[in-house]
């Protein structure tokens, strides 16, 4: 996906620079929030790419480990799936929050996603554990390609899932998508191919990310725009998701991933963040990614109040 494999126009050979320059960096030492001390004395970098939800999961992460007994150092906010991956294989980062998808296309470089969402974290740490990669147990929260619509169009047409498109008229089957997804066999092209659906020119629009949600909500330019399934702009603009009734979009659950090395370590770090990526659902996510971009709150302060009304900081 587009926001995951976006670049900072760097080489992996100057990946300690770029990562200096793409991310913030600080130090806070361990037992706000306390909760145990299983990792006392423990220091981590702790890392996320460069959107609000990877931000948000590092965020989490690091007050998690330090009411926990350890400190961390915030190197969140690196550009790019690719260079934040690199740095954890580097060794300059600890631990990011990784997306099962992404891992399988992009790393592990198979072309064909599994559809079941187990068998495909399955197969990710499998295949990973032999680049040392440990990945934690996955949110059942699943980020993957969408397409929503205003929740009064989706009842007006009786359209609730990808094939419902089928028996639409020409005139109500009108999509906004951009570039990128108007070209990925795991894309508009693929989608249409599976679910039987044809689209001429005049039933798509190509806009930027950000617009195709507000034009989506305003419904003048078309009824059906492509989306990220948890991003907090949805709920805040009251759209209404269409189940992938084929299981067609692969699967982009989130699991924190680190060296194994560290986790044979540090084994505390996968019975306390287990129980967390437990909780965080598909409407769990939206609505924090929803408090930081449609409400302007600070990740930090997102990350914090969400783990004390769970009961995982004081």
């Amino acid at each position: 996906m587009r926001s995951r494999i976006l670049l900072c126009g760097i080489s992996t050979a100057a990946l300690l620079a770029a990562t200096t320059a793409c991310s913030s960096s600080k130090s806070a030492g361990g037992s706000s929030g306390s909760m145990g001390d299983e990792l006392k004395g423990a220091s981590f970098t702790v890392s996320s790419k460069d959107f609000t939800e990877s931000i948000l999961l590092g965020k989490i992460t690091e007050y998690l480990l330090q009411a926990h007994g350890a400190s961390f150092t915030d190197k969140t906010d690196i550009k790019g799936s690719v260079n934040t991956r690199d740095a954890l294989t580097a060794g300059q980062v600890d631990m990011y929050w990784e997306y099962t998808g992404t891992a399988w296309i992009t790393y592990l470089k198979n072309t064909k996603p599994i559809a079941d969402p187990n068998a495909q974290f399955q197969a990710v740490k499998s295949a990973d554990a032999a680049n040392g990669i440990a990945w934690l147990n996955p949110a059942p929260m699943n980020d993957t390609y969408a397409l929503a619509t205003r929740a009064g169009e989706a009842d007006k047409l009786g359209v609730h899932s990808l094939s419902d498109l089928a028996k639409l008229s020409p005139s109500d089957a009108t999509y906004c998508i951009e570039s990128e997804f108007s070209t990925r066999d795991d894309g508009f092209p693929g989608m249409t191919k599976a679910y039987g659906l044809t689209a001429g020119k005049d039933q798509i629009k190509m806009l930027d990310t950000g617009v195709i949600y507000t034009e989506t909500a305003k419904g003048g330019t078309c009824n059906f725009g492509e989306v990220f399934a948890t991003d907090g702009r949805i709920s805040a603009l009251k759209l209404t998701v269409l189940k992938d009734d084929k299981n067609f979009f692969p699967n982009y659950n989130a699991s924190l991933t680190l060296k194994q090395s560290l986790l044979t370590k540090y084994p505390a770090i996968a019975t306390i963040v287990d129980p967390v990526a437990a909780k965080l659902d598909d409407a769990a996510m939206t609505e924090l990614n929803a408090e930081v971009d449609a409400q302007g709150l600070p990740a930090d302060q997102v990350a914090k109040d969400w783990l004390k009304q769970n009961g995982f900081i004081k």
